[in-house]
């Protein structure tokens, strides 16, 4: 019973009651706290560390062919049979892959007067490549001499077909001079089209230049920026002026291919054979740099491998790479 002369409070009035009771302590739990904030040194704005998160996206990536003391391909190794080192300094391997991975790969081939009468051992080697390749592969073929062209077939698109790159490298004259370094360049930048994470150029050359635009060292740079392996075949005569084996070997080290010289042009076919068995074969590593240094940067890299009961492996891998470059892969 209420007391006499008073109105009893409403449910809504004691609700209201109860909230203004919370907000005030509420407030004073706040100003309690200002006030032992306001206790320790506060740093002017300008000497304050601004929030924030930083962190390396440049994962890079290694294609690495693993053989033996004979000759013969390592194909059982483990993440742990692996060290890659960075300028000298070992690094941890973030990534490890061991399948046939597909990949999109380049024909580039060298239309120029001295490859007259040498293009159906060419044409050969490609539908060998083709056989032992994975069925998921995109080819493509850029034929030049001094001009440089996509294969009038599979020029809208990648190809598997052995029927399809024969006409695109056969329908292409040989005559001319040799602009090596525009057609390996123009092949660098058809790779960037594909789907495929893995790159492949295999360049069919004497490895001479007298017609490109691109220069050796600008087109050495961006090969090792692309992250493709280059494998490189010399066609040539021993009595031919403008062959440059050399040329061709430094394509292949610094990207991590191989460079084949055939004395005989019959090898042609057996070596397009192992180069599409090695590719599927190869070991992808990835790992962040510990020390990647300002953009434009260059690093190198080296791979070491051992089997089960410690004998050492020969590794193949791209010989560098430039900070920066990875992301554009």
């Amino acid at each position: 019973m209420t007391g006499a002369g008073k109105d009893p409070l409403s449910f809504s009035e004691t609700a209201l009651g109860w909230t203004l009771m919370k907000a005030i302590a509420v407030g004073l739990l706040f100003l309690i706290a200002l006030n032992g904030r306001a206790q320790q040194p506060v740093l002017p704005i300008a000497d304050q560390e601004p929030f924030r998160i930083s962190m390396n996206v440049d994962l890079v990536l290694l294609e690495a062919t693993v053989r033996d003391r004979n000759g013969r391909v390592a194909t059982a190794l483990l993440e742990k049979d692996f060290e890659v080192y960075e300028d000298g300094a070992r690094q941890s391997i973030r990534l490890f892959r061991h399948e046939d991975v597909p990949v999109r790969v380049g024909l580039v081939v060298d239309h120029s007067g001295s490859m007259r009468g040498k293009i159906a051992e060419v044409v050969a080697g490609a539908r060998s490549f083709v056989k032992f390749s994975n069925p998921e592969d995109e080819m493509f073929v850029v034929n030049f001499n001094e001009n440089v062209s996509l294969g009038s077939s599979g020029a809208l698109r990648f190809t598997n077909r052995s029927d399809e790159l024969e006409y695109a490298i056969s329908n292409s004259p040989t005559t001319g001079k040799t602009a090596l370094y525009d057609a390996i360049t123009k092949a660098l930048e058809r790779l960037q089209a594909g789907k495929k994470d893995k790159k492949v150029l295999i360049v069919i050359s004497d490895g001479g230049d007298n017609a490109s635009k691109q220069t050796l060292p600008e087109l050495l740079k961006l090969a090792e920026q692309s992250g493709a392996l280059i494998y490189t075949i010399g066609v040539f005569d021993e009595a031919d002026p403008d062959r440059n084996p050399g040329v061709l070997r430094r394509f292949a080290r610094t990207t991590g291919g191989e460079a084949f010289l055939p004395k005989e042009l019959s090898e042609v076919v057996a070596i397009c054979e192992e180069i599409a068995r090695e590719i599927r074969s190869q070991y992808t590593i990835g790992y962040f740099s510990s020390k990647p240094g300002p953009i434009g940067s260059r690093h190198s890299i080296r791979v070491k491998a051992k089997e089960a009961d410690g004998k050492k492996l020969i590794v193949r891998t791209r010989a560098g790479y430039i900070t920066g470059a990875e992301a554009h892969k």
